[in-house]
């Protein structure tokens, strides 16, 4: 599957992190991008502010990384692949 996908591994853990830490029934789950803004909260920012926030909560949007490096970026603080990774943050 790839990105955002409705059933891979990193749609299914950013539904995760926007229902508070837990996985909502499936017919609840948002589409990768929904769940993002979700977890953004009211920023609308979506996916990789999401992720930057949750990596550096005073990294500011012109220092963003794009999705990939967020997800390596998350990746390496944990050693963890980006899928696990994001598996083991808490909302």
């Amino acid at each position: 599957m790839t990105v955002g996908d409705a059933g891979s591994p990193l749609c299914a853990e950013l539904n995760r992190l926007a229902n508070g830490g837990t996985y909502p029934d499936l017919t609840a789950f948002l589409d990768d991008q929904g769940a993002a803004n979700k977890y953004a909260g009211t920023s609308g920012l979506g996916i990789v502010a999401a992720l930057n926030i949750k990596a550096s909560a005073s990294r500011t949007p012109d220092a963003y990384k794009g999705l990939n490096d967020i997800c390596n970026e998350l990746a390496s603080t944990t050693g963890k692949s980006a899928v696990d990774a994001l598996r083991s943050l808490s909302s």
